[in-house]
């Protein structure tokens, strides 16, 4: 992703009409750096189990009642004998899975993880290999640091090798601790990659696999797709896609959202990553995601399908094909605002393209309620509609531009500008500017000129021309100047009076 560059270098660019779609595309990724820190991922990068993957009553045999202190658990770790070994290792795990304040830094500090990390290897002890693999799972959801205790511990390869266990829970605790390790960041996240999970992840996968354990192999596979600075391997991502493509035709809401969710962080880098995404065929799926009713699964393949349209011309016209236009109108009026926005975002991509995707974006009546969501949505969501409309005018030719104009697009702009964002005033100053320009080629300046004072722009964009930003006042003052000359004579002459009247108080 490029480096967020300044606003008044991209607003600078943006005045010009030569530029090709790519450069203006380019400046709306920039810009989703910004959505992006806005709203962090609903999807969980670590989770603690809390209560048991499936019951496993051999794992509870003999020790239910019995409850060790911090030293008693500590001796019995460090045991030879195999049922202190068990009862402590479960003693511990129990209280790294109560809900409040579980004592994650006691247990790393007491030095239990290399004990634990041992127990992995068990295989003669499948209910100890499970209790010591929950206890590190839990330790690997706290903070990076105890997630770094667990992989300096050496609990990677054990953990990676408990994915062929013949005992499910076992296999399941596995896939879950690898998930929080992987979800910790890239460097972690490449540790497991590196120590050949994937394929043996991907095998676990069948028609037969209960849900749950089904689920926590998605959300360890998104990890694994997850993190940038560097992205997983190319090698990595050609190995999970396939499967990912099979998890979307899924029903399951959670394995959905998860599989979403890993799509949305692969699509996140270069052209180059978004094709090997696009090419899987996954387009016409997450397009039918998007209408989903559950806010889970909608808002990542909202995020995936517009982070595709940030790619080239041609992957934003799979997207088109694939149906997003009649998608979208939708979504720019859902009740949440952070779907407007996510939609919004999404059709800016679009309407950065050239002036073919403009006009598919006119057939499928999208102004209207993008009209509505300059008109009456949040601040944030009308900033994103703005910029759909700057890239609209950028891009598009002087028979779209009159499309714009009918479509109402004008007076909620010119009420935006009085709003407190100097980067969007200047935007919305440089649309009207452009539509001029467009209405003195095609002899219609005086019906624009008429119509922007009819809604009280020309008022609005004099008090501009005082703003205490330099570049707002000499864009305010050249439209003036250039489009409304009568007007700036009335105001020199009501200003000379105004001083020729301070002249005479001050006489008398």
């Amino acid at each position: 992703m490029p480096t967020l560059e300044a606003p008044e270098e991209r607003l600078r660019k943006f005045k010009y009409r030569g530029k090709d779609a790519s450069m203006r595309r380019q400046q709306r990724i920039a810009v989703s750096v910004q959505l992006r820190k806005a709203k962090k991922d609903e999807q969980v990068l670590k989770r603690r189990n809390i209560t048991n993957l499936s019951p496993d009553p051999a794992s509870e045999e003999g020790t239910k009642g019995v409850s060790l202190t911090l030293e008693e658990i500590i001796n019995g770790v460090n045991a030879s004998d195999p049922d202190l070994c068990f009862q402590a290792t479960q003693a511990a795990r129990k209280i790294l899975s109560r809900e409040k304040n579980p004592p994650l830094k006691l247990i790393v500090e007491a030095g239990l993880i290399p004990r634990l990390v041992e127990f992995l290897k068990s295989s003669l002890h499948p209910c100890l290999q499970f209790e010591a693999a929950w206890a590190l799972t839990n330790i690997a959801s706290g903070t990076s640091e105890q997630t770094r205790a667990v992989v300096e511990g050496g609990a990677i390869q054990p953990l990676v090798e408990l994915l062929s266990s013949p005992h499910m829970t076992v296999c399941e605790q596995a896939v879950w601790a690898l998930g929080n390790i992987a979800g910790d960041g890239p460097e972690f996240r490449d540790f497991v990659i590196s120590s050949n999970a994937i394929p043996r992840l991907l095998a676990l996968i069948s028609s037969t696999i209960p849900i749950t354990f089904l689920r926590n192999i998605t959300w360890t596979l998104s990890n694994l797709c997850r993190n940038k600075n560097p992205y997983p391997c190319r090698r990595a991502v050609k190995q999970m896609l396939p499967v990912l493509l099979h998890l979307l035709q899924h029903q399951d809401s959670e394995v959905l959202s998860d599989a979403c969710w890993a799509l949305s962080y692969l699509t996140e880098g270069s052209n180059e990553r978004i094709g090997q995404v696009v090419d899987i065929g996954v387009l016409p799926r997450l397009v039918q995601l998007m209408t989903s009713s559950e806010l889970n699964v909608l808002t990542p393949s909202l995020r995936t399908v517009g982070n595709i349209v940030t790619g080239t011309d041609d992957q934003t016209q799979v997207a088109i094909d694939a149906g997003i236009l009649t998608v979208l109108p939708q979504l720019l009026l859902h009740p949440k605002s952070s779907i407007q926005k996510e939609s919004a975002w999404a059709l800016s991509n679009v309407a950065a393209g050239p002036h073919q995707h403009i006009q598919q974006l006119i057939a499928c009546n999208i102004l209207p309620p993008l009209v509505a969501l300059l008109r009456n949505g949040d601040f944030k969501v009308q900033k994103e509609a703005v910029w759909t409309v700057a890239n609209f005018t950028t891009g598009g030719t002087m028979d779209q531009l009159i499309q714009l104009v009918h479509s109402g697009v004008l007076e909620p702009l010119v009420k935006l500008l009085t709003i407190p964002d100097i980067k969007f005033i200047i935007i919305i100053l440089d649309i009207i500017s452009f539509l001029l320009q467009a209405a003195a080629k095609l002899s219609e300046k005086e019906n624009l000129c008429l119509l922007i004072e009819e809604l009280g722009g020309v008022d609005r964009i004099k008090a501009l021309q005082f703003h205490e930003n330099h570049h707002v006042a000499l864009t305010a003052l050249s439209i003036i100047e250039n489009y409304f000359p009568e007007e700036e004579e009335n105001c020199t002459i009501l200003r000379s009076l105004d001083q020729d009247h301070e002249f005479l108080k001050q006489l008398t």
